[in-house]
């Protein structure tokens, strides 16, 4: 069959094949522990849930606006408002089936061919494709692991053409963790100023940061950053609903009724008992959303510790989501069971098949002498898994 080159070109997402696999071979009875998980094990609070049953019982189980509820888009202008000192009113904001529609829906509306979004590597693996997808073009500043895996204005200006069309952040970061400070978006603000770009904010773990550490969204920063900004966000990290396919985009007026014109014709409204969900998500108690991310810190400290007392492995420790990044250059050309480790692929596989252990290659975010940790896991889970790390890297020869 004459099949569309785009759609042929998009490559299939290697954190969903080798999750599958896992899960396959753990179906087989195999004592499979997998790292590769890009959602917290926690069940949905039980608030959340009686919400959604709430919502069914009353008979919300028909179309909505295809843009979302009123009530859900208000619930989010005040969490936008109190966490982040953004004003949007309804006809700014955007409800779809997950915050990877959103992505979606703010390219087809961007991007003409040609255009270019600058972008860093490490990357999440569907921003490049959804990119290509609508005839974009991904340009990639590889960040550095010493300089915390951030680009700098610097690095933008080296990447910039005359068919720059915006640029694109998520932080806190997949796969990295990683957290630009205030200032150093102010500086990424200007940047975009000074060149009339697109900027797409993808805050979507914003929930799930340690310590003293503090997430700022960037079109908070000035009146200019907050009209030339949209902000990507979603119910799946903060709030373990990543099955109830909820995510949501605020921004330029403009661009949201395009957005929502593309959604009108797509999928339509998300799931309308999802939206009641989310309402109360939003609204109601945070006691589960607390204790799940005094977990994660806790996991995090632990995976971090574990890893960089293993020879020949080493990370630095992530400010926020819930993955690790571990270098494994030093594995590179190495014999481990009579297999060579010639990349972050063939390492992952060896290590599946000789271990029982899953993890994400970092080829898949544009890094090959990487591999991604998930610390959404149980504890349990986590130390033997690191433990049978420790024993693979151990017989590198």
């Amino acid at each position: 069959m004459n099949l569309s080159k785009k759609a042929t070109k998009i490559e299939p997402s290697l954190t969903l094949a080798i999750t599958a696999k896992a899960k396959k071979m753990k179906a087989e009875g195999l004592d499979v522990v997998g790292f590769g998980a890009g959602e917290p094990d926690f069940d949905t609070p039980s608030n959340i849930k009686n919400a959604a049953i709430k919502a069914i019982e009353e008979g919300f189980t028909k179309y909505t606006s295809a843009s979302g509820i009123d009530d859900l888009k208000k619930a989010i202008a005040n969490k936008l408002k109190e966490d982040n000192n953004l004003t949007y009113k309804n006809s700014q904001i955007i409800v779809s089936t997950g915050a990877k529609q959103c992505l979606s829906n703010v390219f087809e509306t961007i991007l003409n061919p040609g255009d270019e979004i600058i972008l860093g590597s490490p990357y999440w693996v569907s921003y490049p494709e959804l990119m290509k997808l609508y005839e974009g073009v991904p340009v990639f500043i590889e960040t550095k692991e010493e300089k915390g895996f951030k680009f700098t204005v610097s690095d933008l200006e080296k990447a910039l053409t005359s068919k720059t069309k915006g640029l694109l952040l998520n932080s806190p970061n997949n796969p990295t963790g990683t957290l630009y400070t205030e200032e150093e978006l102010k500086e990424i603000a200007e940047f975009a100023k000074k060149h009339d770009l697109i900027i797409i904010s993808d805050e979507i773990y914003e929930k799930l940061v340690y310590g003293d550490e503090k997430h700022v969204s960037i079109a908070s920063l000035s009146e200019d950053a907050y009209n030339r900004t949209v902000v990507i966000n979603g119910m799946s990290k903060a709030y373990s609903m990543t099955g109830w396919r909820i995510g949501y985009a605020a921004g330029p007026e403009d661009i949201i009724k395009v957005m929502s014109s593309i959604q009108s014709h797509t999928t339509s409204n998300p799931n309308s008992i999802a939206q009641y969900a989310s309402v109360e998500a939003l609204n109601g108690d945070k006691t589960a959303l607390n204790a799940m991310v005094k977990e994660f810190s806790k996991r995090r400290d632990y995976m971090v510790d574990k890893i960089n007392a293993t020879e020949n492995i080493s990370c630095v420790k992530p400010k926020g989501a819930f993955y690790v990044m571990v270098n494994i250059s030093k594995l590179i050309n190495k014999s481990v069971c009579g297999q060579t480790i010639k990349d972050s692929m063939s390492f992952s596989k060896i290590l599946l098949e000789e271990e029982n252990v899953a993890v994400i290659p970092g080829i898949a975010f544009g890094s090959d002498e990487f591999i991604r940790l998930s610390y959404a896991t149980s504890m349990e889970n986590i130390e033997k898994g690191l433990n049978r790390i420790a024993d693979f890297v151990g017989k590198a020869q």
